[in-house]
């Protein structure tokens, strides 16, 4: 017999595949409006997607970003311009 239980680890947290904009811009430290106008221009350090009428970031892709390292094991610095 098939058990439709799921299998993870009771102790295992489901973590989201994507997160709002708003607060994928302040993990990255920007405030509502850059961020929202980086979105709408298709300038945001990530990818993004709209889904109807909001936006959502890939948990994945901000990881990425989040997580970059240049190729002599150094962190990257994330740096962002006001404009």
């Amino acid at each position: 017999m098939t058990s439709t239980t799921p299998t993870s680890h009771p102790t295992q947290q489901a973590t989201p595949e994507v997160i709002s904009l708003l607060a994928a811009g302040r993990l990255l430290g920007m405030g509502r409006t850059k961020t929202y106008r980086l979105a709408r221009a298709g300038q945001f350090p990530c990818r993004v997607l709209r889904i109807g009428g909001r936006y959502a970031v890939p948990v994945r892709g901000l990881r990425a970003l989040l997580d970059h390292t240049h190729p002599d094991g150094s962190e990257a610095r994330l740096t962002s311009k006001e404009g």
